[in-house]
């Protein structure tokens, strides 16, 4: 059990076959207020203590978006979900999602361009631009963001897949 800012964080390791060993999976409670971003930077570092600068620079980023779309769009309860599972050798995967308790508005085909001098509004381009696949789900009664980033021999530097 981890304790990670007002949230309850708790890691669990895979259990049973060859792979699983190789697995984790971090759950926590995000504040329903301005600090859910900090706090889900928080605990992704946490998850990803011992991953490349890269993949955890994306993945903190990526986090503090969907937990700041949360607060701002949603409703409580705000949950983080990072599940990181180790594939070949040296191969990272990571699937983040963070899900809220709900929105009246549905949810974007794909992330709207903002206003070139907008403040804000550029959560999921930045989400979209990062990941390897992602997607928004939205509803009456909750909300589920979802994103997997992958590194690796397959993850070339220049951002290409």
């Amino acid at each position: 059990m981890l304790e990670i800012g007002t949230g309850r964080a708790t890691s669990v390791a895979g259990q049973g076959g060859v792979d699983a060993a190789d697995a984790t999976t971090l759950i926590t409670d995000l504040p329903y207020g301005p600090k859910a971003a900090e706090v889900a930077r928080e605990a992704v570092a946490v998850a990803l203590h011992d991953a490349e600068a890269d993949l955890l620079d994306d993945a903190r980023l990526i986090t503090s978006e969907l937990a700041t779309n949360a607060f701002a769009s949603g409703r409580p309860p705000l949950v983080l979900c990072v599940d990181r599972r180790s594939q070949t050798a040296g191969d990272l995967e990571v699937e983040i999602t963070v899900t809220d308790g709900g929105c009246s508005d549905p949810a974007p085909c794909s992330p709207p361009a903002p206003e070139e001098e907008a403040e804000s509004g550029r959560g999921l381009v930045i989400v979209e631009a990062l990941a390897d696949a992602w997607s928004l789900t939205t509803g009456n009664h909750g909300t589920r963001a979802w994103c997997r980033l992958r590194r690796g021999s397959h993850h070339s530097p220049d951002g290409t897949h």
